[in-house]
């Protein structure tokens, strides 16, 4: 994937809340990915996402942290304020606890680039190790996806 953005001259940024860090360094610890990866955000806390990526500050009070548009805009703000092609945003609950009515396990993923936006909303099973690694696992799957 990284070997394909190099190629058509594209970057790629982060912005993480529920893996903190996490596919960022997934995607720096391929050798060449200073090429194509511009930087990431880590945007754990929620006033953070706001502040940091751009996330729609009312959003997070009326609906939570949890849900399909913020992984969206925070996927506009890697992409807006790392200076990327690409950005790519996370959001969900790894657990034990809900949060903001989401059971553990739910994730969503935003995609953005220079043909707009997309979404992925799924459900992942395990403890917080397995389901952080299972979101960084299928956010490259899906992007390698829409790159294709």
């Amino acid at each position: 994937m990284l070997g394909l953005l190099r190629a058509r001259g594209e970057t790629i940024a982060t912005a993480e809340s529920l893996t903190a860090g996490l596919l960022a360094v997934t995607l720096t610890d391929v050798p060449g990915a200073s090429a194509v990866v511009r930087g990431g955000l880590i945007v754990y806390a929620t006033d953070l996402k706001a502040q940091l990526a751009g996330v729609d500050a009312e959003l997070l009070v009326t609906g939570g942290a949890v849900q399909p548009n913020v992984a969206e805009q925070l996927a506009l703000g890697a992409r807006d304020r790392c200076g990327a092609t690409w950005g790519v945003g996370l959001t969900g609950v790894a657990g034990p606890d809900p949060q903001d009515g989401a059971a553990p396990g739910t994730v969503h993923l935003g995609f953005a680039g220079p043909t707009g936006t997309t979404v992925l909303s799924t459900r992942l099973d395990g403890d917080r190790a397995a389901v952080r690694t299972a979101a960084v696992r299928v956010s490259l799957e899906h992007f390698a996806t829409i790159l294709r």
